[in-house]
């Protein structure tokens, strides 16, 4: 090997060697120091009791801003000038603002999602179409699984630019059903006889009281708007059981099977 390729290797490549090695060592050990510091500061949150929806967003904003920390030290070590860098991730930035408008649009919404705090994990609602819990709240977009065990992710903005439906916010909620009755049946017969068979479903609210009374009328005879009340961890078990009540109900008064009536006239 010649002088002037080991004069070069002396004063390059072995310089640049131990400066990969040590931007390893850094990365590494960074990468450690990062998983320290984040577990300390979810310590830190739950001993403050700090609600878990902000617990996870302040999570992935200080991990995300660690690493970029630990690039710009990775950089340093590599002789790359840090000043340059800044300017470079800067310019970068703006770039990336102007070309991903909306994904900007996401973190803005997420960070008001946090602060104005219109739900929280674990609550249950309807945002951006989908209905569900609340898994996490994220930078750019909210974690819901829907009642069928499907994990969606809805953009943040979406969210925030539409109606938020939070159904865990108030004590309890109402379910919706009807009753159709035959022509023959009584009314008054059939709301009694009903009021009695959804009290006694067990976790329906005896205050509100259910409703039961005649919502309209059709040609299959009287349409009855039931309506009892619980709370939102048992809705679909009431709403399920109150369905039940109901064919419990015709079948224990042998009430008629609703049917079609109409009449026709002739003119001449």
């Amino acid at each position: 090997m010649s002088v002037e390729m080991n004069q070069f290797i002396n004063a390059y490549i072995v310089p640049l060697g131990w400066k990969l090695i040590g931007a390893i060592v850094v990365w590494i050990i960074g990468g450690w120091v990062i998983s320290l510091l984040i577990k300390a500061l979810n310590k830190a949150m739950q001993r403050r009791n700090v609600d878990v929806t902000l617990a996870k967003y302040a999570d992935g904003a200080a991990s995300i801003a660690l690493r970029i920390l630990l690039v710009i030290v990775i950089f340093s070590l590599l002789g790359i000038e840090t000043t340059s860098f800044a300017a470079l991730l800067a310019a970068a930035g703006i770039a990336i603002g102007a070309a991903w408008a909306g994904l900007l649009a996401h973190f803005a919404a997420g960070v008001f999602l946090v602060f104005l705090h219109p739900f929280k994990v674990g609550d249950a609602v309807t945002v951006g179409g989908v209905s569900g819990t609340v898994f996490e709240i994220g930078l750019f977009s909210t974690a819901i699984n829907t009642s069928d065990n499907i994990r969606v992710y809805v953009g943040n903005n979406a969210i925030f630019s539409g109606n938020i439906q939070n159904y865990s916010t108030n004590p309890y909620r109402r379910v919706d059903l009807t009753a159709q009755l035959a022509h023959e049946t009584i009314p008054a017969d059939a709301i009694q006889r009903i009021q009695e068979k959804i009290s006694k479903i067990p976790n329906v609210l005896a205050d509100p009281k259910p409703v039961v009374e005649i919502l309209n009328f059709n040609e299959y005879g009287t349409l009855l708007a039931v309506r009892p009340f619980c709370s939102n961890a048992n809705y679909w078990q009431v709403y399920f059981d109150v369905n039940k009540a109901l064919v419990e109900v015709g079948t224990e008064a042998e009430y008629k099977t609703p049917a079609q009536r109409m009449a026709t006239r002739n003119i001449q």
